[in-house]
């Protein structure tokens, strides 16, 4: 077939390499425009764009489809399919409609659940048995398309939703190459969504790393590996930014430590528990403003923090 292929970040990657290493041709990348980035604002191009020009494809760049130059251009390749894997920017009715077979995308979750911008992390907050990839045909409708196939994924204990995107962004293309396959075939059925088990994941928002230490040591588990890599759980620690990159909830009997207001700290040479709402969480990887991330074992040699409280 001949397919367009759009996406940006580094999720899209594995998605379209699946397509540079198919027999299928490649006639075009679509990735968002070159943004400014790091300290010195200089201009970076998107993982996408980095590959498709090792590659020798064209690449495109628009602000939108609204334009009727760009949606011409679009229509130009006379496409077979176009495949869109996180590339940032919503697609207009008739940009939908240019290739023969219409658009398809990745999704990282299981939907119904998890339409929107974070279906990852959502989907750890939440604390989710499982979650996955779906392929869906692509609607006007936010995530909305009838389903062509999934591929699923136990979560566990130690997934954090950066290693849980890598995770996802190569079963996003496993499940990609076997449904090309099936539209070659001619033997490719759709699911329709039921709307009844819809939930919808809101982009994350740096407000939400801040720890309410009365939650229970679970929820704030869930969240610390939710948030990592972006935006990081944090909490106060003597005025300064405390960010959280690991933990875990400890098991513990000891009531009158229980008692103590949650924030509290508890420690040993080694090990840096923090009372919560409910339970004992165990903080293992923690970061001081201009400082490195560094384990709880080496922060506890600089700092004292029996009985100190956070947030």
């Amino acid at each position: 077939m001949k397919i367009i292929f759009a996406g940006t970040p580094d999720f899209a990657v594995p998605s379209l390499q699946a397509l540079l290493d198919s027999e299928h041709e490649i006639c075009a990348v679509y990735t968002q425009p070159d943004r400014p980035a790091g300290r010195g604002q200089q201009l970076h191009i998107s993982p996408v764009k980095a590959l498709a020009l090792s590659h020798a494809i064209p690449v495109f760049q628009p602000l939108s489809f609204k334009t009727e130059e760009d949606l011409q251009q679009l229509i130009s390749f006379n496409a077979d399919l176009m495949v869109v894997v996180a590339y940032g920017m919503i697609l207009t009715q008739a940009a939908l409609e240019a290739p023969k077979l219409g658009c398809i995308n990745v999704h990282g979750s299981l939907l119904p659940r998890w339409r929107g911008a974070a279906p990852i992390q959502r989907s750890l907050m939440a604390g989710d048995a499982k979650t996955g990839v779906t392929i869906m045909q692509i609607v006007h409708k936010l995530d909305a398309g009838d389903m062509l196939h999934k591929e699923e994924y136990t979560i566990t204990n130690n997934d954090t939703a950066s290693m849980l995107h890598d995770t996802l962004a190569t079963l996003g293309a496993i499940g990609l190459a076997k449904v090309l396959t099936q539209i070659d075939s001619g033997g490719i059925q759709a699911e329709v969504q039921d709307e009844h088990l819809v939930t919808y994941a809101e982009k994350l928002s740096k407000s939400e790393a801040v720890i309410d230490w009365q939650q229970s040591a679970h929820e704030i588990a869930l969240k610390v590996r939710g948030l990592n890599a972006w935006p990081v759980a944090q909490t106060l620690y003597q005025d300064k930014v405390l960010r959280i990159w690991s933990s875990e909830v400890i098991e513990a009997s000891d009531q009158q430590l229980l008692a103590l207001t949650p924030g509290t700290v508890s420690c040993t040479h080694k090990t840096m528990d923090v009372v919560t709402g409910n339970g004992l969480l165990r903080l293992l990887e923690i970061q001081l403003p201009g400082g490195k991330r560094m384990n709880t074992q080496a922060f506890l040699n600089a700092h004292a923090m029996q009985g100190v409280k956070l947030g």
